[in-house]
């Protein structure tokens, strides 16, 4: 267990960031669920209103570090094609 004061903060601001970093990890694949959900039902204004907000959720996430900027994009990439592709 951490000792010094600094040490103490540090471990009670990871518990929290980790309990955000999980919420918003949860909602960007909640998100992506929605959005797949979508495209196999062929519904194509609301993947395309899904792929927008997705694609802004995944940006944020990325920007904090909670998924690849890699990944992000090659996810954004992905669903976009099929989305196009209806």
């Amino acid at each position: 267990m951490a000792t010094h004061k600094s040490a103490e903060k540090r471990a009670r601001q990871s518990v929290r960031k980790a309990k955000f970093n999980r919420a918003r990890s949860s909602a960007v694949k909640t998100w992506e669920k929605n959005l797949k959900t979508a495209i196999a039902a062929k519904d194509v204004k609301k993947a395309q209103e899904l792929l927008k907000t997705f694609a802004s959720q995944i940006d944020r996430a990325a920007k904090k570090n909670i998924v690849h900027f890699k990944a992000a994009s090659r996810k954004i990439a992905r669903l976009s094609k099929q989305v196009f592709q209806l």
